[in-house]
């Protein structure tokens, strides 16, 4: 479960500032859970999705990213949402010479990772917003890409669109070790879970679980009566 906080403009890094806050804690915990669902299986490529725009799965996606890039893994966050990205504007970075340009054969990997400020973590900005995203996303390209950035990295973390909206997070769950679905506290119905599901079945995905996301804890939660002198 993931706190509701006001959220300002653009996707928020909460671990930038918040290290031993509530928020925080509950993202260590989804690290563990994470750790603890791909034990016997091989992990390196995470995908994050949800059902339909505005359920917080890019903010979810980049702390995620950061919080397993704390704890000593070498970690690429990858804006794979080639409509609506992010990820350059999280992290203040250019959106050019991104994955896009990759699939295109327009650029080199090392050309188009980008060094995210942070310790352990890279970046890989969407790039030039493309007109067929599903075509390249779906090609030997970018099977391609997750064979070489696999040898790079410890983990590398997708921000892929919402999956009921394009076919693309579709393409990428079946490229993908893992596949976390994120829904909205109050907005998610259970009917559009059940279409998640099918569609992700259709595409052989491996989901892992799903994060609930803009919960509102009330203050007599036990993580207030643990966390709250802090």
């Amino acid at each position: 479960m993931i706190q509701k906080k006001t959220i300002p403009k653009g996707k928020r890094l909460v671990l930038n500032s918040q290290l031993n806050s509530i928020v925080a804690e509950q993202f260590r915990t989804i690290r563990a859970n994470i750790k603890f669902a791909m034990r016997d299986r091989e992990f390196k490529t995470l995908l994050i999705t949800s059902p339909s725009v505005g359920e917080g799965k890019s903010t979810i996606a980049s702390n995620l990213a950061l919080i397993f890039a704390q704890a000593g893994k070498k970690v690429l966050l990858v804006d794979a949402d080639l409509r609506k990205p992010t990820v350059h504007y999280t992290f203040n970075k250019h959106i050019s010479k991104g994955l896009s340009c990759f699939l295109r054969n327009e650029e080199s990997l090392p050309s188009i990772i980008k060094n995210s400020g942070k310790e352990n973590l890279d970046l890989i900005t969407c790039g030039t917003i493309p007109s067929n995203p599903n075509e390249i996303l779906d090609s030997a390209e970018m099977d391609n890409f997750i064979k070489e950035t696999r040898k790079l990295y410890d983990l590398i973390i997708y921000d892929a669109p919402p999956i009921l909206s394009v076919s693309d997070a579709q393409i990428l769950a079946n490229k993908c070790d893992g596949t976390l679905i994120v829904i909205s506290a109050g907005k998610t119905e259970k009917k559009t879970l059940s279409k998640v599901k099918e569609a992700l079945d259709n595409s052989q995905a491996k989901v892992i679980g799903m994060i609930l996301n803009n919960y509102k804890i009330e203050k007599d939660h036990y993580y207030y009566q643990y966390y709250g002198d802090k």
